[in-house]
């Protein structure tokens, strides 16, 4: 758990802390190959995906943080999908979350990759300047 100082000097948890966000994309991420026991694992989800997902699941969560899930057009430079991809990588990095693993999906010859969420397409809107962050349970 990490706490921090308010101005106040009161301690005071993340909202990543408070919110139980690991427990939350743990479970997002507990999705199956399509072809049981295939020996490449568990497939990996972009931010994206995740962000979506936790739209769905914990509308009132999605409600307090206040980002958009993000993409092309939202007119946001900080999104929900950000917010996890950034998150997901510190603690992966601190050795802070140890069962789940990210990687990059390289952004050669991608011209764009679309999400569906509630009828609506979301673009990932850095295709062409930074390679895609994905994640995806260890276990």
């Amino acid at each position: 758990m990490v706490l921090t100082l308010t101005e106040k000097g009161e301690m005071h948890m993340s909202q990543w802390e408070s919110l139980q966000m690991d427990v939350k994309i743990h479970g997002i991420l507990d999705v199956e190959s399509r072809t049981p026991d295939h020996h490449f694992g568990r497939p990996f989800l972009t931010p994206y995906q995740i962000a979506i997902a936790f739209r769905e699941r914990y509308p009132e969560e999605f409600r307090q943080i206040g980002k958009p899930v993000g993409g092309r057009g939202t007119g946001q430079h900080d999104s929900l999908a950000q917010y996890i991809a950034l998150e997901l990588s510190r603690r992966i990095r601190a050795d802070q979350l140890t069962n789940v693993e990210g990687r990059f999906l390289h952004r050669r010859y991608l011209r764009t990759l679309q999400y569906e969420d509630v009828g609506d397409l979301i673009e990932s809107s850095l295709m062409r300047d930074f390679d895609l962050s994905m994640f995806r349970r260890l276990d």
